[in-house]
């Protein structure tokens, strides 16, 4: 089988404006940032006070909305819409390209240790080993971004890039013609500030997991460049915890999907309560109405 691992912007952040941006096509670029679930230091205090005033109790529809809405389609597009699933549907092994960023590289594993630890059925982990990995992160000085996203993908599109996207660090995955994603690649600036640097490491590294599209109309997630986290919010491990159940397989439509659903999303409510304390997942006695 065929497998075009060509890779073409999909997402991106800025500084002052945070913005991810998708382009659709058999490869995607995408920014992230993250956050240990288990940090080496006090939390960073504007993370801290999102966590506080999170939101964790959803209806069935409005997970339901939401994950059609992020894991289909695409901010930008180059090609036909795919209208399909995207996952790894094997192990996703990262190798980290740190240079003189030891601390980064800290934090970014503390990042995949919660994102493990929060989406069940996903098997991820930081490897030594470049050629055993299929996801790349590339930890760079914010003056070097420029250029390693031109040495990456070429100067046509890096013009492209810097004009459409205008990024502060850049993801990107491929696929191939079953929709499995083979391979991911990521850029993230090692002297953003703190707040920055997770919170795009956290919404790229999961994008590039398959929940690549951003809107603006799903309030609760950190797949909107209107929202800022820093963290693995309870909305979003919804949408990992529905994509990487095994019933939800590369190359499903929505229509398949959805018929999936409802077992699915049980499922995962059983799930995100129990790995999250009692304020951060819904109790069992909610009174919010799921249907």
């Amino acid at each position: 089988m065929k497998i075009d691992l060509s890779i073409v912007p999909i997402a991106a952040s800025r500084v002052m404006a945070r913005m991810s941006h998708i382009l659709a096509a058999s490869v995607f670029v995408m920014a992230f940032t993250g956050l240990g679930s288990v940090p080496a230091r006090a939390e960073n205090p504007e993370i801290a006070s999102r966590r506080a005033a999170e939101r964790t109790d959803f209806t069935n529809e409005e997970i339901r909305e939401g994950f059609f809405k992020i894991a289909f389609g695409a901010e930008l597009q180059t090609d036909k819409p795919a209208g399909r699933v995207r996952k790894f549907d094997e192990p996703v092994r990262i190798f980290v390209e740190a240079g003189a960023a030891p601390q980064r590289r800290s934090e970014l594993a503390n990042v995949v240790s919660d994102i493990r630890s929060r989406v069940n059925h996903l098997d991820i982990d930081l490897t030594t080993d470049r050629r055993a990995a299929n996801f790349t992160v590339r930890l760079v000085p914010e003056r070097k971004l420029k250029s390693t996203i031109r040495a990456l993908y070429g100067s046509d599109r890096a013009r492209q890039i810097q004009k459409e996207l205008k990024p502060e660090c850049l993801s990107g995955i491929g696929k191939d013609e079953s929709f499995r994603i083979r391979r991911a690649e990521v850029i993230l600036p090692v002297d953003a500030g703190d707040f920055t640097f997770l919170d795009c490491a956290y919404e790229e590294l999961l994008q590039a997991l398959g929940v690549i599209n951003d809107d603006a109309s799903v309030p609760w997630t950190m797949f909107n460049d209107d929202v800022q986290m820093g963290f693995f919010d309870v909305y979003d491990q919804y949408l990992l915890n529905i994509l990487y159940d095994p019933r939800i397989t590369p190359g499903m439509t929505r229509d398949e999907v959805d018929a999936a659903l409802p077992d699915v999303l049980a499922s995962a409510r059983q799930w995100v309560r129990e790995i999250n304390p009692p304020r951060r997942a819904e109790s069992e006695n909610s009174q919010v109405d799921r249907n």
